[in-house]
């Protein structure tokens, strides 16, 4: 495997790099760590990604030791496009490494603390921007993902990014409460072609069964749509196969969304609970959409019209009633605060 380098001791501080012109890459600044979060090592897979590389910020901000994994060589400039000079030199180091290269990820993840998973397939340039076939890889990604946390990581943590997705897919949620309790439908999924519920459920599932097996202690947070700084703006590569079925989320109040910078803030505040007992499952999301403008709003934002709305006319400002319920996260997020406010 030409462009993957693997760990050079077991000792070493500098466990693996991406080649940036026949160069490894490695953070200027990453021996500088002096307090106890600094003296952790984490791992953020497909950190070039719009989650992973926010998450990434996050927890260069809050002082992590953090190293990235990216698919390929060419990543690598999506991730320097992404973040800053100052937080590149802070990296520990850039990992090329494979969701379907179990060695690979063993390599990235060794002598970690915690493994932060984000990586998705999605496909900017299909006509729905993921497949039956990606929902596929998405599960054999997660199953590689916690076997090389089990077998490699210093401490088996795995910080899982699942979706909403993975709850709101039923035929019998309509007057019930959805929460952390409820998992979407494989058959719903498969027979309504929702390609990414159906991975991310899956995905989610056998990373559960997984950490069992391993003894990974496992945390997942299941954001809705991820928004830029403020909404309408969303980011569109992510947005439209998540908003496949987008009129019947609207419809039913189940189409909540998130500042991707909070999402990325939830994950690691997660990460830090779990000493505190933090587990299970997190639904993550800031409000539900719950007025026919909003959605046209959205639209608008992703040229495409009808993907949220159905073409729908009526009372723009009239909501619409919503069960979705974020209130495990919610407690987390203010005992937090309140930790904060206290040091």
């Amino acid at each position: 495997m030409e462009d993957e380098v693997l760990l050079l001791s077991r000792s070493s501080p500098v466990p693996a790099f991406c080649w940036d012109e026949g160069k490894p890459y490695v953070g200027a600044k990453f021996s500088s760590c002096l307090n106890a979060r600094e003296n952790k090592l984490v791992c953020v897979t497909d950190g070039n990604s719009f989650l992973g590389s926010h998450i990434v910020k996050e927890l260069l901000s809050r002082g992590y030791l953090v190293r990235v994994t990216i698919q390929n060589q060419v990543d690598f400039e999506d991730l320097k496009g992404q973040m800053k000079e100052d937080d590149m030199n802070k990296l520990e180091s850039v990992v090329v490494a494979k969701m379907k290269d179990l060695e690979s990820l063993c390599d990235a993840f060794r002598g970690c603390h915690a493994v932060f998973h984000t990586s998705s397939f999605v496909d900017p340039h299909g006509i729905s921007g993921y497949s039956e076939q990606m929902a596929f890889l998405e599960t054999e990604g997660a199953r590689n993902v916690i076997e090389a946390c089990g077998r490699a990581a210093y401490i088996r943590r795995c910080i899982f990014t699942s979706s909403l997705l993975a709850s709101i897919w039923t035929s019998s949620n309509l007057d019930r409460v959805v929460d952390e309790s409820c998992w979407s439908s494989e058959e719903f999924c498969r027979e309504n072609k929702l390609w990414l519920a159906l991975g991310k459920v899956r995905a989610e599932e056998i990373a559960w069964r997984k950490s069992k097996e391993l003894k990974v202690r496992l945390v997942t947070v299941c954001p809705g749509l991820l928004i830029a700084t403020s909404f309408p703006h969303a980011h569109k590569e992510t947005s439209i196969p998540y908003l496949k079925g987008g009129p019947i989320m609207l419809r039913q109040g189940l189409l909540g969304i998130s500042d991707v910078r909070k999402v990325a803030e939830a994950h690691v505040h997660v990460y830090e609970a779990m000493d505190n007992g933090a587990c299970g499952r997190y639904i993550c999301y800031e409000r539900v959409v719950q007025r026919l403008d909003e959605a046209i709003q959205l639209e608008k934002e992703l040229n495409i019209q009808g993907l949220v709305s159905g073409g729908r006319s009526g009372i723009l400002s009239e909501e619409i009633h919503s069960n979705l319920s974020n209130s495990k996260l919610a407690r987390l997020l203010y005992q937090a605060s309140q930790m904060s406010c206290n040091q």
